[in-house]
Order: C-alpha cells, then structure tokens, then sequence
C-alpha cells in the first residue's frame, strides 16, 4: 500500500541525511518506524499479561518450578 506524507522540506533533507548515514532510505526508516509502533503494542500488551500474572501467583509457584542449590550451582560452586 502507499501513503503520501507531507512535511517541511527542511525536515525531509534532514531526515534523508540521517537515513544515508544509517546506509538506508527515508522510506525504509519510515516503514521500520511504522513496523515498531505494532511491536510496541505487542509489547505494552505482554508486559502486561506479565503483570497480570504476577500478582495472581505473588509468592506462589507451582511444586515442579521449585528450584535448590543443585540445580543452580555445579559441585565446584560456579553458577550454571
């Protein structure tokens, strides 16, 4: 799909300098841009399903998520 952007022409040199500097195109650091604002979301959303979780299991973990010293340490004490 295409879009048609307007901005001040001063804007858009700048931004087509900062995009050769990052060996890129203005169109393909726009579309990262736009790529990053729905990660963003899915990541606003996940942090907060995490959240979510951890107040509902707050101290409390399942027998089988129980760790030792074992399992955390090798026999010479260095973490594993």
């Amino acid at each position: 799909m295409n879009i048609t952007l307007s901005a001040d022409q001063k804007l858009i040199e700048q931004a087509r300098d900062f995009a050769k500097q990052q060996n890129t195109s203005l169109n393909n650091l726009i579309r990262r841009y736009l790529r990053s604002l729905g990660s963003e979301k899915e990541k606003a959303s996940r942090a907060e399903e995490f959240a979510d979780l951890a107040k509902q299991f707050a101290g409390r973990s399942p027998e089988e998520f129980k760790f030792s010293r074992d399992l955390i340490y090798d026999r010479t004490g260095d973490k594993t």
